[in-house]
């Protein structure tokens, strides 16, 4: 099989080779997808920069979700998903054209479901729903905040907050992303470009609080939105952009000074929460709710009520460059590579 090995951390272009691997083979409980395409996501970037801990060690094939039919399975795996076409989550290796996964980390979708659309249901799909439907139970009227709410999760945790009756404040880098959150429905887009984004949160809250923020940039973020939710609020953290945004010896330790000091009797005292999520430490640890996640979004989004944004729909022989095209904080909504001849086109929405 053909696959993206990783051999050397950098820049994409400079450290991955499209080389060729023999065929891997199911142990118990997995199945073998053959693989019409893949998703990335930002801890693919991280992971070629050597940021991401979790990372194999090189030379590796990274890749967290993939889009295929299930070719072959071993022992205590449902015989019926043999031939089914499914989205599924790997543990690294899904940049790939044949990919291994335990079968509970799959669900079948339907056959027309475009390729851009399914992978986004993956990685994001189930950060957004665990976050949003498991985590912090959203309610009408909660005050919620969103960073990077034009990404892929982003964009997923907005909809899943609209659907609640929440009111959504939105922080993306942009005037077209700020203008695509609106069309959302968003009751307050932010430009971080423009200036401060806690200076224009407060201004929109006119003396509340918020409830509840979603934080995938950490760094300096993390301690304002610490200072913005009120009592009863929480802080959920998904990434750690801003890490990657930064070179050098000592740019771990920045990171993690700007983020400040947490006193846990503090949090109890002012009745805040802190919550970290890292979906591949859930999945090693509760692969059921992983499962739960992934089927409850498949099911979302092939009745239309979760509509993934979908950027572009790439050849696989490009990801280098899509993966310094997501680096770049450009990108708005899913990024999917397909092995084969992509749908053409960019900027498209689930219409499903």
């Amino acid at each position: 099989m053909r696959a993206w090995q990783l051999h050397r951390h950098g820049r994409p272009r400079q450290g991955l080779q499209l080389v060729e691997l023999p065929d891997p083979r199911p142990a118990p409980h997995q199945v073998l997808v053959r693989c019409e395409g893949f998703g990335i996501n930002y801890a693919d970037v991280m992971a070629v920069r050597g940021l991401y801990r979790e990372a194999p060690p090189l030379p590796s094939v990274l890749g967290y979700e993939v889009v295929g039919r299930i070719v072959a399975h071993g022992a205590e795996v449902p015989p019926e998903l043999l031939s089914r076409r499914v989205v599924a989550l790997t543990r690294f290796g899904g940049h790939a054209e044949l990919a291994l996964t335990d079968a509970r980390a799959c669900a079948p979708i339907p056959d027309d479901m475009p390729l851009g659309v399914a992978t986004a249901l993956a990685t994001q799909g189930c950060t957004a729903w665990y976050a949003a439907r498991m985590v912090v139970q959203l309610r009408s009227g909660m005050r919620v905040l969103i960073h990077s709410a034009a990404g892929g999760v982003g964009q997923l945790l907005v909809q899943l907050a609209l659907h609640s009756g929440c009111t959504v404040y939105a922080v993306a880098g942009g005037a077209a992303k700020v203008a695509h959150l609106r069309s959302l429905g968003v009751h307050q887009a932010i430009d971080r470009h423009q200036g401060p984004y806690p200076h224009a949160v407060r201004t929109a809250l006119n003396g509340a609080r918020i409830d509840v923020c979603f934080n995938a940039v950490a760094g300096r973020s993390f301690r304002t939105d610490m200072g913005l939710i009120g009592a009863g609020g929480a802080v959920v953290l998904f990434g750690g952009a801003q890490r990657g945004n930064r070179n050098g010896p000592f740019a771990t330790l920045r990171f993690v000074w700007d983020m400040g000091l947490v006193v846990p009797i503090l949090l109890m005292m002012r009745s805040k929460s802190l919550i970290g999520i890292n979906m591949l430490r859930l999945g090693d640890h509760r692969p059921e709710l992983l499962a739960e996640c992934l089927q409850r979004v498949v099911q979302e989004g092939a009745a239309g009520r979760l509509r993934p944004h979908v950027h572009a729909e790439l050849p696989a022989e490009q990801l280098p460059e899509a993966l310094e095209m997501l680096g770049s904080g450009n990108t708005m909504g899913k990024v999917a590579l397909a092995w084969g001849t992509p749908v053409q086109g960019t900027g498209t929405t689930a219409s499903r």
